[in-house]
């Protein structure tokens, strides 16, 4: 009788869509940024860890198989870090965190999102360097890192990036000189002041890290 209730269960496990467990793998790392964050105005409230389905709770929209495709906490008086859980949302396409008091160094990880098409995380605390791994995110086009405490030289890496339209890194404490590859020849000299660039890269002539 114990085999085939085992069986039983084995048949109806196997009947679950694929997207009910990616749907709970995503609210596993959602729940695992909630964990890594002050939350006092409560708007993270709804993100229960016993639903299933992440796309229940505010502040998150997924597609029609319940993938999450779009984080919007900008402006919500978040503090704490970011973690490599991120990764594990391999369809968002909009990671809003702007306006908070996030600190601690921008995850490598989020190179993994292949589908993002937006990443902004302007106004905040982060500090270290720009991950170079992100000349991996095909899909970026909007890159908004100002008003933090970045450093380091802008990774080479950006100027792969032929899809991107708007990059802002003003307001930071950047080194080095301004890539001229790819894109960066029409993004304004606003979208790198306050920083400690030396200027326009000079090809040849010295290091795109001088001065760093």
């Amino acid at each position: 009788m114990s085999s085939l209730v085992l069986l039983s269960v084995l048949f109806l496990l196997l009947q679950r869509p694929l997207s009910s467990f990616s749907a709970n793998s995503e609210g596993n790392a959602l729940h695992a940024l909630r964990s890594r964050l002050s939350d006092p105005s409560n708007v993270l409230q709804s993100w229960d860890p016993n639903l299933v389905n992440a796309c229940t709770w505010f502040h998150v929209t997924c597609d029609s198989n319940n993938h999450v495709i779009r984080l919007d906490l900008g402006n919500s008086k978040l503090s704490g870090t970011l973690g490599p859980e991120l990764a594990q949302l391999p369809h968002l396409q909009y990671l809003e965190l702007y306006r908070n008091n996030i600190s601690g160094n921008i995850p490598r990880e989020l190179s993994k999102l292949k589908n993002l098409i937006s990443m902004d995380l302007y106004d905040n605390q982060f500090h270290g360097k720009i991950p170079k791994s992100f000349g991996n995110l095909n899909s970026l086009k909007f890159l908004r890192l100002n008003n933090n405490k970045l450093t380091g030289a802008i990774p080479r890496e950006l100027t792969h990036l032929k899809n991107l339209k708007i990059l802002d890194v003003s307001n930071n404490d950047l080194c080095g000189t301004i890539p001229v590859d790819g894109n960066f020849e029409s993004f304004p000299m606003e979208s790198f002041e306050n920083n400690k660039l030396s200027g326009p890269e000079l090809k040849g002539l010295v290091p795109y890290d001088f001065g760093c």
